[in-house]
């Protein structure tokens, strides 16, 4: 009877993580529409300002002109960029005379701290219903891969992260999760489209790249480090993920920023809703800065568990080589972007180094490298 019921929830966690996926791709289609309209929507708003400022800067030269020619005119009507009502003057005019100051994009706003990110107001989402739809998508998607995730787990009488199909089932739904958690008090819409794009590409991976059916836990994995281990692990995992979309977003940003500067066509219209590069270096140095203490935790929790299972803490396999490769590079990210002023594009490049160093040993090492740490069930 109950080898029919892990049968059964066997079957329908497969089923339940392909509806998932599937979920997660219609968030990542909304998050991808409510970016460009909104951006279209910022982009109309900044031409209207120009024109209008445009308009305004030929009426001023053509009152000047006239008062020179006949006589002087009242500076209330020399400054079209001044408005008297019943409260008194109220000067609309921003940057010598420009009202375009008034929807910069964030290419031209002052650059801010990560703690100037405003909170997520679902209010204002009124206006963005394809941003309330992704989010509400997102977080049924996370419910249904979430079910699918417990029903491995319980069909295989253990933690359902024993191998590749599995953390990598796990790891999308923790990156998922943090999303929705950090959305909560921080307006991460604009990382939706890459995070939910990681997530179903980190799902795709596992259901047709590292297919595993449900097994026994192999002998040196029977102990309660795998819970405390892999967890953070994989909870550090999460965090790099959604760092190194931000990393990319980061890059893409200071180039735009540069064009603007320049007088060049900046292109790249959807950047228009993303913070600028110095609020995405902020806070993601945040979020690297807490997966740094887990990565850390990860690898001492591995030596112990070494220890224990084969009688030494350090024994140079490949994957505890690339663990440690993964610390070292995380390492020297957060060490040059405090101590050495590494700021800017650089801190990006090392971050995205250091997950491509975790995508490398999370993929080739477990697949091509042969050692005691080859439990990718493939």
């Amino acid at each position: 009877m109950g080898s029919n019921i892990n049968e059964t929830l066997g079957v329908w966690s497969e089923w339940f993580m392909l509806l998932a996926a599937f979920t997660y791709l219609v968030a990542f289609v909304a998050f991808v529409w409510d970016m460009a309209s909104h951006s279209k929507a910022i982009g109309d708003a900044e031409r209207a300002a120009q024109r209008q400022n445009a308009v305004g800067r030929e009426d001023s030269k053509e009152l000047v002109g006239a008062g020179s020619r006949g006589g002087s005119v009242s500076a209330s009507a020399a400054a079209p960029g001044r408005t008297v009502g019943h409260h008194g003057a109220h000067n609309g005019a921003v940057d010598n005379g420009s009202v375009a100051g008034e929807f910069r994009t964030t290419a031209d706003a002052r650059p801010k701290g990560a703690d100037e990110f405003e909170a997520l107001n679902y209010k204002d989402s009124v206006s963005r219903p394809a941003a309330r739809a992704a989010v509400v998508v997102m977080g049924i998607a996370f419910v249904l891969h979430a079910f699918a995730v417990v029903a491995r787990g319980i069909a295989a009488d253990r933690v359902p992260w024993a191998n590749m199909y599995e953390f990598c089932s796990t790891g999308a739904l923790v990156v998922a999760g943090v999303y929705l958690v950090t959305l909560s008090f921080k307006d991460l819409r604009f990382v939706g489209p890459m995070v939910s794009g990681l997530v179903l590409l980190m799902l795709c991976a596992a259901t047709i790249a590292f297919p595993t059916p449900v097994s026994p836990l192999p002998p040196a994995l029977q102990s309660y480090w795998l819970v405390i281990h892999v967890s953070i692990a994989v909870a550090a995992s999460g965090l790099f993920t959604i760092t190194f979309a931000m990393a990319v977003l980061q890059l893409l940003q200071s180039r735009r920023e540069k064009n603007a500067a320049a007088g060049e066509d900046t292109k790249l219209g959807f950047l228009r809703v993303v913070p600028n590069s110095t609020t995405l270096e902020n806070f993601a140095f945040r979020l690297n800065s807490v997966g740094f203490v887990f990565w850390t935790f990860t690898l001492a929790a591995g030596a112990i568990w070494a220890d224990q299972a084969w009688g030494r803490f350090w024994g140079w396999d490949t994957k505890e080589v690339w663990t440690f490769v993964i610390w070292t590079v995380y390492a020297a990210y957060m060490h040059a972007r405090v101590t050495r002023g590494w700021n800017g594009n650089r801190s990006a490049w090392l971050s995205i180094a250091g997950y491509m160093c975790v995508v490398f040993n999370f993929t080739v090492v477990n697949v091509y490298f042969p050692g005691l740490h080859s439990y990718s069930g493939l």
